[in-house]
């Protein structure tokens, strides 16, 4: 408060005071147009002297054709006028603006008061135009902001030039995220300002000069509209983004068309419509792709990435030549000069390898050269020269060596000689690589050379790489560096050593065996001689896989133990439980001091080294207990009534939430101080058991002095505590119910005062007996519940005082006295007679503040049990443990509201569910379970707590539930699902919190003290007695009538406001409120009753006919007019939605934040009242340095609150939970690569606004937007950091199919990334260290899972052939087969499969937060659960949509819902979602597995084939029968026959036109093929080719059949087609007879029937006879032809556009279906088996909801429906 001047606020005023304003203007948080109204944040003379620096319009020029009203009108009506801006854009960027600047103003020290101060603005025109002035500075153009930073500052153009930025953004909609035009455009119209501003003479007319656009619109009209219509046009050429990305151009595109000065002279200004820019990419003479053209090929990897897999295969060749000679150690293997020489082919490799890489850039960028850019080009065809003359060099200096060492027959001098000019040519290949690794370790010459725009500098850089505007400096201070490549180093030489030695030795001496197999007999027909070489490659072929993948395994274990060192360092899982609490909660007061309080700040005495080094001392003391702080607490009572007041509004929180009950609001609060009680009064958990605890003591040491006991009892504080409060409560509690004046009341006195005299003088073991105490105690503890009793009965207490009374002359006293003596010393009446009879009065029942004293002093003495599980609640238990823990980390001191940074949420919503309705809570399932019968179940002890609280408040009967609490009840189940609802409360804490905070800030003692006493009355007085004070019972409706607020001044409204605003962007909230959505009303109902609420949307107004205008409307709710305002209305250019919806949804409201930061919440969020606290601490990380640069995304920790509903939520929790806590801790430290998943991350609002937005839009590539914010945030030079000290919850998918829905969003985003040049970008900007940490993070880690299942594909396929083709019983024969390489692979293939990735980094979190035996436990129950089972089923999915989207595109938003899943979901339903990703698959690789044991001589030995094969079978059951294991009443027998039913009839239904694929087995079998339509050339052979494996199984298996009869000739296999063609034809035959004649001429049908059969039969009789056919030969063959038949339908789907037209097409669809209808029933076998063997179905209940069992929750109900009818 110090030194400002403020209006004494309105007294006892705790809502924001009303306020009559002249122009009823609406407005968003502050009315800058009216500074006289009476608004909370008006008395900041900051904000008038922000809103006063804008009224400076003075001398400037007046713009023509508008009535200037001087006084009223400031700058930015003076822009808008001369520029044609909309009157609400300016509206709205004034408030922005006034904001921001008084914000600024209020954080400088000292306060300045009147004036704005020219550094604030200096500074925000700096930040604000910094990507304008590095780009004009990269393109060599002078920039046109015309102010000399040396000199005195003009404040006004400053304003001018910041405002004219923030007017141009707010007004381009669709291309804020072309942050590069919106510079060219700011450079222009910036020339034009200064001209007015210089006065400039018009050459044309003689006149002033005036600006090129003007008038109403103009600038919407004719700057944003053309380059709109342009963006527009190309999103439509690209028919719904299934184009090929190389044919249109995205955003990124268009954006970096301004990276070139071609801009200048193509475009001109005012914009030439004329120009080629405008025109779209179907026509010719277009502007092409510009920077990049993204190709869908796996190459992309190959491009990218291309430094790691030099590294991979070249050290694979060298380990192989070294590992070839057979030693032991490699360098035994070296000392041979032989070995030496073939070692350097690695450099003919790596000479091919740069070829291969300069083909494929000029392949995969063509389209980029046109006439206008043809230096690329040039430099692509000599990059491709060079590269071929290297392989020639290289090839011709080594093969001189050889021929030197043939001719000489030994290593002679000579051809010593060549070996050296080998290694001089290539010393000068790697020469730029040694220059790239000196720049490595000198990190900031590299950034000075990259960032400066020198053209030296740019011809040096040229051949290198392509120069681009953005990815220039990346490279970290030399402390990181250091730490990213010691980590590296470590992970490189574990993967290096255990490849060398445990994959690729071993290997070579089955190799060896393998090639010098001489007479191998093959069982087929051989059609190249020697084919042993095929053999060795599909032995070597799984091997290789494994080791380009297994660095990922490394780096999974490495990372989860940096992770943990990381964590531990950083003081995570300090307090993991409520007995850890209880040590350190003496130290909270302190902590909380500490770490959320101000502390007032000396000038400049902040980053002193002195202030940091006095910092770690009193974290080190608060941390381990150093010093007494309670004896501190108790001289310093507000520091203690401080924190009484968060902790008491914490809990108050958590009983709103009804996460703990009425009971445990008493044991966990602090009550305030009364009844002259000495010491503080901690919360009764924490005295529970100290008072009998010290009673035994006493009991114990009887003779002991004073001091002794007294010092025993004192090492405990709890224990000191509780005997003083319990003597202290006891004694006025006396004191209190004997009335005052009477003998008793004086001789209780005496009492008491003879009891403290003695233990001042400390002589009470000398006075009292303590062995009396026990008896004592038991009377007192009567007298209490007497007192607790609703019926008082005066006779009993008067009773029990006499007892006390008799006990304490009697027994308790040491020295025996007379009654006379007892009479003189005032311990005995002077009258005879019964004592207290007629001296008791009781307090009245409304008195509550005494009752509940009482009620506390009853705990205390009596409480025996420790009390560890108070609260109940295990969420309340986590939340209080994180809580504390987290204030003993480091985090930055708190500044005071008025100081701290401003800070939006922003929310995009489209039409998910707000609150529950009534229906849905009351609509049973098939099961007939409700959702609320489901929410009661899971949530049992919430829903008792708030069936109290809502009894509290005034319900009667239970049905009134329905009735009158209606709302509540909705509010309760939506607080529980992922509602809008759920987050807005959440976030609303934020204000609740800051508000708070800032009474705190500037409350003196007195009123702290008093709030505290006067709280104290209040909240007793309202919580027991149903509301029915007046003032209360109006409050208690909103949500905000929280205790504190009772003691506002008024002034907390206003800085809260001030630094905090949360916009929920509602994208069709105005058609859903034209259509009276329900949806509509409810979000209505959240912006009244949370006024920091503010609703952005898209608003369609029809203008002719066919024509819409649409708008971005910002509305609020307005408390004092009562209903819902518009405030800001900025029309757009067309539609809204370009690009992809989200980020496009986040950009419209964008321009309605405030502030410096802004949180990017999504809808499935969830935020803590405690942890909101903490915000103002996060904000000040923005001022410190990490590494470098400062921070401009935080990250912040989630925590994943979906995990309790069932053992799968809990799998994905904790996987997730692993991610986004140790993964994203390590990715941000040490590793530096830390980019932006997700969504609670924090971003420098203004650093981001002036670079493209907080996510990217353009169709299909950025489908996953939010991280390629990371992307642009690292390729830009910001810099993201990791707090753990703060944490936001978040909502996941919880039912199988909806994890599966939403793994296969982000493999495909993944996917897209791949061919991203933002990755591409990356992969070549970064150094080599940190590339390699992007890649295993990002999209390394979906490569590699695919990898392993590409292992599995190629060990079986391999294996197969070995068994088919007759090599390996030739090799089992000379018996010199080694298998243990292969053991090898197998092991880590299966270490991946069981879910290494996820367990590890799983374990290592857990055991750092729960502790080592929990977390290993845990484990053990995942792993009982099948958790493997789940983990290698969406290894599947990833693999199938990330492989898939790579070649093939169709990556698209999936929907994945929110909801709770406890339906079965039916066979069909499983089918469709999984058939080609994962069943299909599952059946080819078992029937792999079938024929191995067939056939190979090697199966034959049972346990050989069990380990081999183990890992295969557990892959193939897992992708068959996850599905069924994780659907509730997976195994119900009667489900199971409906479901097969249902299957039947969806695959038979012959659909209409408009069937859904829910319907018809068709519709689907065509949308599973979308991706084949929009493929290209190369996807479809690509495809063609991977489907040729299925006709090796005929080939093979043919020469296996009797039939054949030994016979080697190729004429078998040729034969063995008649039979395809034959069975086809037969097919097709009966398929005719069955459509011509089935329906009129039966009998036709069964005679054509019949002959088949007939026929059949005949044929099979002929060839037992005549040849030497064998019966189990029908069974061969039927493994041998199924797959073709699959084989032709494959590669007739992808001849479709040819065959669709043609006959062909009707049986390829039949056919198909009869496979479908095969696979299904081979699916449904085990499913039908498992359902009917008894007790199996109970089993899966018990596997899928564990985690709810354990809790004793009726889920068997649930699931089988059984609902007791007794609820409601």
């Amino acid at each position: 408060m110090s030194h400002r001047q403020r209006s004494p606020p309105p007294q006892g005023s705790s809502r924001p005071p009303h306020y009559p304003s002249p122009s009823e203007e609406p407005y968003n948080i502050i009315p800058v147009h009216n500074l006289l109204a009476d608004h909370p944040s008006l008395r900041y003379p900051e904000v008038r002297a922000a809103a006063a620096a804008l009224r400076t319009v003075g001398d400037l020029r007046k713009p023509p054709y508008i009535q200037w009203r001087d006084g009223s009108m400031d700058l930015l009506d003076w822009l808008g006028a001369f520029f044609g801006f909309q009157n609400d854009n300016v509206r709205n960027q004034r408030e922005h603006l006034v904001l921001h600047l008084a914000n600024a103003q209020m954080r400088l020290q000292p306060d300045a008061i009147d004036s704005l101060d020219p550094t604030v603005l200096r500074r925000f025109r700096r930040k604000l135009l910094s990507n304008y002035t590095s780009w004009c500075s990269y393109l060599g153009r002078k920039s046109n902001v015309w102010i000399n930073d040396r000199r005195e500052a003009d404040s006004r153009r400053e304003l001018l030039y910041t405002s004219l930025y923030l007017l141009i953004w707010g007004e381009s909609a669709n291309l804020r995220f072309l942050p590069e035009c919106i510079c060219y455009i700011f450079h222009h119209m910036a020339m034009e300002l200064n001209r007015i501003l210089e006065d400039y003479i018009d050459e044309n007319t003689g006149r002033p000069v005036l600006p090129s656009i003007s008038g109403e619109n103009a600038f919407l009209n004719r700057v944003v509209k053309p380059i709109y219509e342009t963006v527009k046009a190309e999103v439509e050429s690209s028919r719904n983004g299934t184009a090929p990305h190389s044919a249109w151009r995205n955003y990124d595109d268009i954006n970096e068309y301004f990276w070139s000065r071609r801009c200048f002279h193509k475009l001109k200004w005012p914009i030439d419509v004329g120009s080629n820019f405008f025109v779209t990419s179907s026509k010719s003479k277009h502007v092409g792709k510009t920077g990049f053209v993204e190709q869908r090929s796996f190459l992309n990897l190959l491009r990218s990435f291309d430094r790691l897999w030099v590294m991979l295969v070249l050290f694979l060749q060298a380990a192989i030549i070294v590992a070839w000679e057979g030693k032991n150690y490699p360098w035994h293997a070296l000392e041979n000069r032989d070995v030496q020489v073939r070692v350097l082919t690695v450099f003919l490799t790596w000479s091919g390898m740069r070829f291969l890489q300069s083909l494929l850039d000029a392949g995969m960028q063509f389209r980029l050269i046109s006439r206008e850019t043809l230096w690329p080009g040039v430099r692509m065809v000599m990059k491709s020269i060079v590269a071929a003359t290297w392989i020639v060099v290289f090839g011709v200096f080594y093969g001189r060596i050889w021929s030197q060492k043939n001719t000489d027959g030994r290593w002679s001098p000579e051809a010593n000689r060549r070996v050296v000019n080998f290694l001089e040519v290539s010393l000068v290949f790697i020469l730029p690589e040694v220059l790239a690794l000196a720049l490595f370790i000198l990190p900031w010459i590299r950034n000075f050379l990259e960032e400066t725009n020198w053209k030296v500098l740019y011809l040096l850089s040229w051949w290198f790489q392509s120069r681009s505007f953005v990815g220039r400096g990346l490279r970290e201070g030399l402390v990181d560096n250091i730490k990213y490549t010691l980590f590296w180093v470590v992970v490189l030489a574990t993967k290096f050593s255990f490849s060398y030695f445990l994959q690729i030795k071993p290997m070579v001496k089955p190799t060896k065996a393998l090639i010098n197999l001489n007479d191998v007999s093959y069982e087929w027909h051989e059609f190249f001689n020697n084919s042993n070489r095929f053999a060795v490659g599909l032995l070597w072929l799984p091997v290789i896989l494994i080791y380009l993948m297994d660095l990922q395994i490394w780096y999974s274990i490495y990372s989860s133990f940096v992770g943990a060192g990381v964590g531990l360092f950083s003081h995570l899982g300090e307090i993991r439980n409520i007995q850890q609490l209880r040590l350190r909660f003496q130290f909270f007061a302190s902590a909380i001091q500490f770490n959320l309080m101000p502390e007032e700040q000396l000038l400049n005495a902040r980053g002193t080294l002195r202030n940091k080094f006095n910092d770690a001392i009193r974290r080190l003391k608060l941390r381990y207990g150093l010093g007494r702080p309670y004896k501190k607490l108790e001289s310093n009572q507000v520091e203690a009534n401080k924190f009484a007041l968060i902790w008491n509004e914490i809990i108050t929180t958590f009983r709103e939430e009804d996460i703990i009950s009425d009971h445990e609001v008493e044991l966990l609060e602090l009550p305030q101080n009364s009844w002259n009680v000495r010491v503080i009064r901690w919360p009764c958990f924490l005295l529970c058991n100290e008072l009998l605890l010290a009673l035994s003591q006493a009991k114990e040491l009887v003779d002991a002095p004073d001091k002794w006991l007294w010092y025993k009892i004192c090492k405990n504080e709890y224990r000191r505590c509780a005997v003083i409060e319990a003597y202290d409560s006891v004694k006025h509690l006396m004191l209190d119910i004997i009335k005052k004046g009477t003998q008793e009341h004086a001789i209780v006195m005496v009492l008491f005062q003879e009891i403290d005299h003695s233990l001042q003088i400390e002589k009470f073991t000398k006075t009292f007996k303590t062995t009396a105490l026990p008896q004592l105690h038991l009377k007192l503890i009567s007298l209490v519940e007497l007192l607790n009793k609703p019926k008082k009965d005066p006779g009993k207490v008067v009773n029990v005082l006499q007892a006390i009374y008799e006990i304490s002359i009697r027994d308790f006293l040491i020295r025996k006295s007379s009654t006379e003596q007892l009479i003189e010393d005032g311990l005995a009446p002077q009258t005879p007679g019964l004592l207290f009879e007629n001296a008791v009065q009781l307090p009245d029942l409304t008195n509550e503040t005494f009752y509940r004293q009482v009620r506390r002093l009853h705990t205390i003495l009596t409480s025996r049990d420790s009390m560890q599980n108070i609260p109940v609640n295990l969420e309340a238990r986590r939340r209080i443990a994180f809580f504390s823990n987290s204030l003993f980390m480091n985090m930055p001191h708190a500044p005071q509201v008025e100081k701290m940074m401003a800070f939006s949420v922003l929310t995009p919503y489209y039409n998910e569910e707000v609150i529950y309705s009534k229906e849905q809570l009351r609509t049973e399932n098939e099961d007939g379970i409700s959702t609320l019968f489901y929410l009661q179940t899971i949530y049992d002890d919430e829903w008792k707590n708030f069936m109290e609280r809502i009894r509290r408040e005034g319900l009667v009967e239970d049905k009134e539930i329905w009735t009158s609490k209606l709302r509540d009840l909705r509010l309760w189940a939506s607080y529980r699902g992922q509602t809008l609802a759920r987050t807005v409360r959440g976030m609303m804490y934020y204000y609740r919190a800051l508000k708070m905070l800032a009474f705190l800030d500037s409350a003196s003692e007195m009123d702290i003290r008093e709030g505290a006493r006067e709280l104290g009355s209040m909240s007793q007085r309202s919580e027991f007695e149903g509301f029915n004070l007046e003032s209360l019972s109006s409050k208690s409706l909103s949500r905000e009538s929280s205790s504190v607020s009772q003691l506002f001044k008024g002034h907390e409204y206003g800085t809260a406001l001030m630094k905090y605003t949360y916009v929920v962007a509602c994208q069709i909230y105005g058609n859903q409120k034209a259509k009276k959505d329900p949806h509509a009303d409810e979000i209505l109902y959240l912006m009244k009753n949370n006024e920091a609420l503010r609703v952005a949307y898209v608003d369609e107004v029809l203008t002719g006919r066919e024509e819409k205008e649409y708008f971005s409307v910002l509305v609020k709710y307005d408390q004092k007019l009562d209903k819902e305002v518009e405030i800001f209305r900025v029309k757009l250019p067309g539609p809204l939605k370009l690009g992809e919806g989200k980020p496009e949804n986040q950009n419209h409201a964008l321009i309605f934040t405030r502030g410096d930061a802004v949180q990017t919440i999504d809808m499935n969020q969830d935020n803590y009242f405690e942890e909101a606290l903490k915000m103002r601490n996060l904000l000040e990380e923005y001022r410190t340095r990490y590494g470098m640069r400062k921070p401009t995304i935080l990250g912040v920790r989630e925590h994943v609150f979906t995990g309790s509903v069932s053992s799968l939520a809990w799998f994905m929790s904790a996987q997730e939970t692993s991610f986004v806590t140790l993964g994203q801790r390590v990715l941000a430290n040490p590793l530096k690569v830390r980019m932006h998943y997700g969504h609670p991350d924090v971003f420098d609002r203004f650093w981001f606004l002036t670079r493209g937005g907080i996510s990217k839009a353009s169709r299909v590539i950025n489908i996953s937007e939010d991280i390629f914010a990371g992307f642009n945030c690292t390729l830009r030079g910001g810099n993201v950091t990791h707090h753990e000290y703060i944490q936001v919850g978040k909502g996941r998918d919880v039912g199988l199919n909806q994890i599966s829905m939403f793994e296969a969003k982000v493999a495909s985003g993944n996917g897209e990334q791949v061919l991203s040049r933002d990755v591409y970008r990356l992969g070549h900007r970064l150094d080599f260290f940190r590339m390699l940490s992007f890649f295993y993070t990002t999209v390394g880690f979906f490569f590699n899972t695919m990898m392993v299942v590409l292992t599995v594909y190629a060990f079986l396929w391999g294996r197969l052939y070995l068994a088919l083709s007759g090599v390996e019983s030739s090799a089992l024969a000379d018996d010199s087969s080694n298998n243990k390489a292969l053991a090898t692979i197998l092991n880590q293939q299966f270490i991946i499969q069981l879910g290494l990735f996820t367990a590890l980094p799983m374990i290592v979190e857990n055991s750092l937060e729960h502790g080592f035996l929990t977390a290993i436990w845990d484990f053990i129950t995942m792993q009982l659960q099948l958790s493997s089972v789940f983990y290698t089923f969406s290894m599947g999915t990833r693999t199938h949509f990330f492989g898939r989207t790579i070649l093939h595109g169709g990556a698209k938003y999936r929907a994945t819902g929110r909801g709770f899943v406890v339906q079965h979901k039916s066979f069909a339903e499983n089918y469709r979602l999984y058939a080609r990703s994962h069943f299909v698959k599952a059946i080819e690789l078992g029937l792999i597995l079938v024929i191995y044991a067939s056939y190979s001589p090697i199966a034959k030995d049972t346990f050989v084939y069990i380990a081999m094969t183990i890992t295969s079978w557990f892959l193939v059951v897992s992708w068959i029968m996850a599905p069924f294991v994780f659907n509730p009443s997976g195994f119900d027998w009667l489900k199971t026959v409906y479901d097969f039913e249902d299957f039947m009839n969806w695959v038979w239904y012959r659909g209409g036109v408009f069937s859904k694929a829910e319907q018809s087995w068709e519709t689907w079998w065509l949308e599973e093929q979308d991706h084949l339509r929009t493929t290209g050339f190369w996807g479809k052979i690509f495809e063609i080719i991977v489907v040729l494996r299925f006709f090796f199984f005929q080939y093979a298996i043919v020469y296996q059949l009797g039939i054949a009869a030994g016979s080697k000739s190729v004429l078998v296999y040729l034969l063995s087609w008649i039979y395809v063609v034959v069975a086809v034809g037969i097919y097709v035959l009966i398929t005719y007879a069955h459509v011509k004649y089935a329906a009129k001429e039966h009998i036709y049908y069964r005679m054509v029937q019949f002959l088949v059969i007939t026929l059949v039969i005949l044929v099979i009789i002929a060839l037992l006879e005549f040849t030497e056919f064998k019966f189990i030969d029908l069974l061969t063959s039927l493994l041998a032809f199924i797959p073709t038949g699959w084989a032709l339908i494959l590669i007739a789907q992808v001849m479709r556009p040819l065959l669709q037209s043609t006959v062909l097409w009707d049986i390829v669809v039949s056919m198909a279906r009869m496979y479908d209808i095969m696979f299904g029933v081979i699916i449904m076998a085990p499913v039908a088996l498992l359902s009917w063997m008894p007790g199996f179905q109970s089993m899966q209940t018990r596997i899928l909801f564990n985690e709810a069992f354990s809790r004793g929750l009726r889920i068997f109900q649930i699931v089988t429906g059984k609902k007791a009818k007794s609820d409601m």
